[in-house]
């Protein structure tokens, strides 16, 4: 066995790695960005060595400086986590040259696998089932055309050597082929440094399950079942789920039959997955579904810990004993299901704009109690910590929350009470969108396909669990409980509001989903509160923990309240809620926004504009592209309007905010 490891990668997968390498008496080296000098991968290895810039292409993608912090720090063998160069052939085959072990399958199995085109061809001569496709290696652009309308719409355009939703689109009709191409192309470009493409029927109400394969330098080869990556946003997945509901015992041996003959017919080694898109007639009809090949990606998969809650297993250590010469663990008649398990990525991120990613810093970052690999618990996998900034050099996810229960309904109810003790505070993320899919009637019913989540839009989507009243009523209760905290425990600061006279009533500025609220308190025998239009109603509140039990208008919930600037975040069972308490004398000068501006969402580079100085266009017309988080976002038009002026140029870099184009009415 290894004594010292390099994991070259960065976050959760360099913290995972380390804590299975910790637990085995291996040491680790951590390398590190400009970004990521301070960051908790770097302090939870033994070993941390600088290899560049922040931006991937300067530091972790240097391939070269990662075998030289290698070889300056004794380590034996590079474990490359998943993305950056886990992929990556050339680097499997430069680890090998300077005499160390790469912790993954051997370079020939990454390039036979890699490119999506030559995979799908060696998998044809196997035998494994295809979607019908073009995977040529002719790449005109007028043939790619021919070939999605010789397959039929909709289609779907996949970058060749791509991976992780990046690259792909799906085109509804001819006329919109040529520009998803162009798009598809320029992210594969820029995420892959390859703009071929493949092309295949895109079918109707598929299920995304993948195999989890293992083999070893003595030539065995199991697979460790299935898991339901269905749920996902931009071909990229949400949750993830093991075993797959529905799943027959008979397509279970099909299905991993054919990956161990994917992983044996490029001598595969160490951890892989074989995906497969399978097509059903029906929800409730798990006889009808069929399965095709998909890719293969060789490596560890960022939703392996569902596959080690009911296994029991540590793939990662598997990972560590297969690459050290050792054989498999288990025999395949000795891997076992228990239970079912469910992971969540909490991303930074936001739904309701169309999952646009999200930078800034963790304010708050509240975890549920979590162990590590027991089974019935909760697990959560991370790379940061309170305070931490995520920033827009790396992908948006900020951790993997993972449950398991004895039965789905279990780790479905189980997954719901961690979600709603995860507070995050500082920016965006989906943590509130993962409940309202937990808790979706279609979801509960694992009626799954990849297009749950534009089918189930109307419940997903802009819901408001918390209510005016109850936000409201947990700011207010927050405000009084601070000032009392502040003021002392004087009678005139007691929080029922107990005075030695009279009754005196006190005004709250409030903004609400963006409308402005009052609420008005009156301290008398008892505080009473009405908010808004409302009636008034007696309030009451008690500490508990780091929150406050508030008992209003006929509801009596468990609130937690964070504070940023004049944003009020509220967390409940039910949900969170965001609510403002203003100051009226701030805001009393403010001048109305300057209209027509059309600014960058987030920080990213410009890609594109679609039109030029002097173009008339029309409300919701794509306008320009900017790149940021390894994806392509569009800027359409708010309104109707001409062009007046371009402020950058493609290629520019641009800041949050930064105005991009001027749109005169």
């Amino acid at each position: 066995m290894f004594t010292k490891i390099l994991i070259a990668n960065r976050g959760e997968i360099a913290c995972r790695v380390a804590a299975t390498a910790r637990r085995m008496g291996i040491q680790t080296v951590a390398v590190y960005s400009d970004a990521d000098a301070g960051a908790k991968h770097v302090q939870a290895c033994d070993e941390a060595v600088h290899v560049g810039g922040s931006a991937p292409k300067d530091s972790y993608l240097r391939w070269e400086r990662i075998l030289e912090a290698a070889k300056a720090t004794g380590a034996e063998a590079v474990h490359p986590g998943y993305g950056f160069l886990s992929e990556n052939e050339d680097f499997a085959k430069a680890c090998a040259a300077a005499g160390l072990v790469f912790i993954g399958p051997p370079a020939s199995a990454i390039l036979a696998m890699g490119l999506k085109a030559e995979s799908k061809r060696l998998m044809e001569s196997a035998g494994v089932p295809l979607v019908p496709g073009y995977h040529g290696a002719d790449q005109d652009p007028a043939l790619l055309q021919r070939e999605a309308d010789r397959i039929g719409y909709p289609a779907l355009i996949k970058a060749s050597a791509g991976g992780g939703g990046k690259g792909m689109r799906v085109v509804e009709k001819p006329e919109d082929f040529a520009a998803a191409l162009a798009s598809c192309k320029r992210e594969a470009i820029n995420s892959f440094g390859s703009d071929a493409v493949l092309i295949e029927k895109y079918l109707q109400r598929p299920r995304h399950i993948e195999i989890q394969v293992f083999g070893d330098t003595q030539g065995n080869c199991v697979y460790l079942f299935e898991r339901d990556c269905s749920v996902q946003r931009r071909h990229q997945k949400v949750l993830e789920e093991a075993p797959a509901p529905g799943m027959t015992e008979s397509l279970r041996a099909q299905m991993g039959a054919a990956a161990v003959a994917a992983a044996k017919a490029v001598n595969y080694v160490g951890a892989g997955t074989v995906e497969f898109i399978v097509e059903q007639t029906a929800y409730d009809q798990p006889e009808s579904m069929k399965f095709f090949f998909m890719e293969m990606n060789t490596r560890l998969q960022v939703e392996h810990p569902v596959t080690e809650a009911i296994t029991g297993l540590d793939l990662v250590e598997w990972q560590l004993r297969v690459a050290s010469g050792e054989p498999l663990p288990l025999a395949q008649d000795q891997i076992r299901i228990q239970g079912h398990a469910i992971e969540a990525r909490i991303c930074a991120e936001n739904p309701d704009n169309n999952f646009l990613p999200a930078t800034g810093t963790l304010q708050v970052y509240r975890k549920p109690q979590a162990s590590s690999f027991e089974r019935n618990t909760v697990r959560i996998d991370d790379g940061v910590r309170e305070g931490d900034t995520i920033s827009p050099f790396y992908d948006s996810m900020v951790a993997k929350l993972i449950v398991h229960g004895d039965t789905r309904e279990q780790a479905l109810a189980r997954l719901d009470t961690a979600l709603a003790q995860t507070h995050i505070v500082g920016l965006n993320t989906n943590v509130q969108f993962l409940r309202h899919v937990v808790r979706s009637p279609a979801f509960a019913k694992a009626q799954l396909d990849t297009a749950l989540i534009q089918r189930e839009s109307a419940v997903l989507f802009k819901q408001d669990p918390v209510g005016l009243e109850p936000a409201a009523a947990a700011v207010i209760a927050d405000a009084l409980q601070s000032e009392a905290a502040v003021q002392g425990a004087d009678p005139f600061s007691r929080r029922d509001g107990w005075q030695s006279h009279g009754t005196t009533r006190r005004r709250f500025e409030l903004e609400y989903d963006g409308q402005p609220v009052r609420a008005v308190l009156t301290y008398g025998s008892q505080l009473l509160l009405q908010v808004g239009e409302g009636a008034e109603s007696a309030l009451q509140f008690t500490p508990q923990g780091d929150g406050l039990w508030v008992q209003f208008n006929g509801q009596r919930i468990h609130s937690t309240v964070h504070a940023q600037g004049e944003t009020r975040h509220v967390f409940t069972p039910q949900g969170a809620a965001r609510i403002s308490l203003l100051d009226p004398l701030a805001h009393a000068g403010e001048a109305a926004q300057e209209g027509g501006r059309l600014t960058a969402p987030m920080p990213g580079k410009v890609v594109s504009f679609a039109v030029k100085a002097g173009d008339n266009v029309k409300a919701g017309q794509p306008l320009a592209v900017m790149e940021a988080m390894k994806m392509e976002h569009t800027i359409s038009a708010p309104k109707d309007g001409t062009v007046a002026e371009l402020l950058y140029a493609p290629g520019d870099q641009v800041t949050e905010g930064a105005e991009l184009l001027k749109l005169a009415a």
